[in-house]
């Protein structure tokens, strides 16, 4: 039996072992090429913060001495890092003129990684870590931009471009130290398996059964107790209450949401029926118990669409081709009598018919919490305009108020989860409309943005498509 296994145990283990090695040697690959970057990016960073003071571009016959001293240690520092290194840097404006360059002659690269991480820093962010150098890779080279930022805007950009012939050698040598280490624990696998092949195999066999049971769904599947070795049978045991607290969580997920569907459903299902029973004294065919009942109604769905939400990241659209204009205008003559009463005039301006794809009950919640929003921090006798307009293949929404507005940060926040600004926390509101109203456009392919709206105030900007899904 033993001797049959044996050549079965040598292969798993050789799989094992190589298995391990080659996320090692990534690893290895990784961790050099990483320590190459966090360097380079300390330089660039060196280098930003003195190209900071450089506020004139070169030749264009600045007489202040201060500037040319900038400019001349900044460029001294860069040709003296070139001479030390072999890496060629560079500081250039935002239109790839260089503020200082070392060589001389070096420019912003104009496709590829180095063009890639000068777009991203003229973005203001740091470029993202550049492409896995091997040790084949002869001519692989290793671009790092970083801003230059001044007063909150990026002026310029720092651009290395490292050579990667020593790094590829430190990783060739890494490579060679995890093969000669699997090598040996090869050899010393391949002695114990006389000893350790039925003790092993069996609570490892039971393990990796238990493992697909529960990944095909099989929850309730656990590790009966064996023998084998004391870590093998406590990792049997931490699988087992793993396992039972993940089958617990799953659980209470599906308890909540039906709870909150049971709990939020009666209320408005008891309202509802008073509602009902509030038109059976009033006249037939009243106008406003009509209208009541249509919200009732919308109100429901709405509750739906919430919970689909609870369940899911991305909630499903019921999408239809919808006149986008008059369901605007019709948010608009049901929010107006709250709006008079706040002495706030609310409008709307645009065309009378405008068709888009959307989900009309997403999208009327979504106006409503936009609309909400404007008359919450609209003074009395100030405009809030609602507006509609085709705009190429997709219908523009526009929500403007003439509010306090919000600040560049604010703007930067807004719509965050439980997010408010301080200067409205005596205003009503969970900091949740926003963000739920964000989630119901994206299912449909509409999508929000918030931009100041002068001389004061907010505009939100709702683009709906106009072509079918």
């Amino acid at each position: 039996m033993r001797t049959r296994l044996l050549p079965l145990l040598i292969v798993l283990l050789a799989g094992v072992l190589l298995a391990l090695g080659f996320p090692l040697a990534g690893i290895t690959a990784t961790v050099e090429q990483q320590r190459v970057v966090v360097d380079r990016i300390d330089d660039a960073a060196r280098f930003a913060s003195l190209a900071q003071y450089v506020t004139a571009r070169p030749g264009t016959g600045r007489e202040n001495p201060d500037e040319d001293e900038r400019q001349s240690t900044l460029g001294a520092e860069l040709r003296r890092y070139h001479e030390l290194y072999g890496i060629r840097a560079g500081v250039f404006f935002r239109d790839g003129t260089p503020m200082a360059a070392a060589p001389a002659d070096w420019r912003v690269p104009g496709e590829g990684e180095g063009a890639r991480a000068f777009s991203e820093a003229l973005a203001g962010r740091r470029s993202h870590d550049p492409r896995q150098i091997w040790p084949w890779d002869d001519g692989g080279r290793i671009p790092v931009a970083s801003p230059v930022i001044r007063d909150g805007d990026v002026v310029a950009v720092v651009v290395t471009d490292s050579p990667t012939g020593q790094m590829r050698s430190r990783t060739l040598h890494g490579w060679l130290l995890i093969a000669a280490g699997e090598f040996l624990a090869m050899l010393v696998a391949v002695a114990a398996a006389f000893r350790l092949t039925g003790w092993v195999l069996r609570p490892v066999r039971i393990l990796d059964a238990v493992s697909h049971d529960i990944a095909t769904g099989r929850m309730n599947s656990r590790v009966a107790p064996a023998s084998g070795p004391p870590e093998l049978r406590r990792l049997a045991r931490s699988f087992n209450e793993m396992a039972d607290n993940v089958e617990v969580v799953l659980e209470q997920q599906r308890a909540f949401v039906a709870d909150a569907s049971h709990q939020l459903r009666n209320p408005l299902s008891a309202l509802l029926l008073r509602i009902e029973l509030l038109a059976l004294e009033l006249p037939e065919g009243n106008e406003e118990i009509a209208s009541v009942r249509t919200e009732g109604r919308r109100l429901a769905r709405v509750l739906d669409d919430l919970l689909d939400l609870a369940l899911a990241e991305h909630a499903a659209a019921d999408l239809q081709l919808t006149d986008v204009a008059a369901l605007a205008a019709e948010r608009v003559d049901s929010w107006r009598p709250l709006a008079d009463d706040k002495g706030v005039l609310l409008s709307y301006e645009g065309q009378r018919a405008v068709t888009g794809w959307a989900d009309p009950v997403a999208l009327s919640s979504a106006l409503d919490a936009l609309v909400d929003n404007a008359l919450k921090f609209t003074p009395a006798g100030e405009r809030v305009t609602v507006g509609v307009a085709p705009d190429g293949d997709r219908v523009r929404i526009t929500v403007r108020d003439h509010g306090p507005g919000l600040t560049e940060d604010e703007l930067a926040r807004i719509g965050d989860r439980f997010w408010r600004s301080g200067r409205h926390q005596n205003v009503s509101g969970s900091g949740l409309g926003l963000s739920i109203t964000r989630a119901l456009l994206a299912a449909g392919g509409a999508t929000l943005s918030f931009a100041p709206h002068r001389p004061h105030g907010l505009r939100v900007t709702v683009d709906v498509p106009r072509t079918a899904p």
